[in-house]
């Protein structure tokens, strides 16, 4: 059975974003060292436009082969003209707003995200699937996610998007793994407990 990683940058104090959903006050974060790590453990969630820029198009995916992100989360790639921002992965965006993908390679989930997802999760081989965001898919599919890959950035929001949007819900993980980083991020790992 494949996995469903959250993998998301967020505020120390939970946000993903400002209220609009706008996270590019952490870009700051990624520096040398973090990007190292990034490239190392998780070369696939850099987004195609990303891995060209940086030289990175030779790494093959180490953990996942297929993405899933929010409407919020795809319109951030369009605005920049970019319709296939996960080129190397399966790439799926669930959407009731958006009529019709405008990159064959994006695929659209209108209805049902949950039992897709538990589609995807339960075919043969392959590797994980990246839940790239947002909180409003996070929180759809809460019960899905098998793991957290938290990168804490040092900057407290006060308000915003929160990393998951939905009802009160407990739900427990386990901490697997931290690593902190020199200009104070903090990626800590966690498996569902079941």
């Amino acid at each position: 059975m494949r996995k469903l990683t959250y993998f998301i940058a967020c505020s120390l104090d939970g946000f993903i974003g400002d209220a609009a959903g706008d996270a590019t006050d952490m870009f700051r974060f990624v520096d040398e060292e973090f990007l190292a790590y990034l490239t190392e453990q998780y070369p696939e969630t850099v987004p195609t436009q990303g891995r060209r820029a940086l030289g990175l198009d030779h790494l093959e995916n180490r953990r996942f082969d297929t993405v899933i992100q929010g409407r919020g989360s795809y319109d951030e790639a369009l605005k920049l003209g970019i319709t296939s921002p996960y080129a190397h992965l399966r790439q799926y965006v669930a959407t009731r707003s958006l009529p019709e993908s405008p990159d064959p390679e994006v695929e659209l989930i209108a209805d049902d995200v949950v039992g897709r997802v538990r589609a995807l999760k339960a075919e043969e081989g392959g590797r994980d699937i990246y839940l790239c965001g947002g909180s409003q898919l996070a929180g759809a599919l809460l019960d899905e996610i098998d793991e957290l890959v938290v990168k804490s950035y040092p900057v407290v929001y006060g308000t915003g998007m929160p990393m998951f949007a939905s009802g009160f819900s407990v739900t427990d993980f386990a901490l697997d793994e931290v690593r902190a980083f020199g200009n104070g991020a903090v990626v800590r790992t966690y498996s569902r407990k079941r």
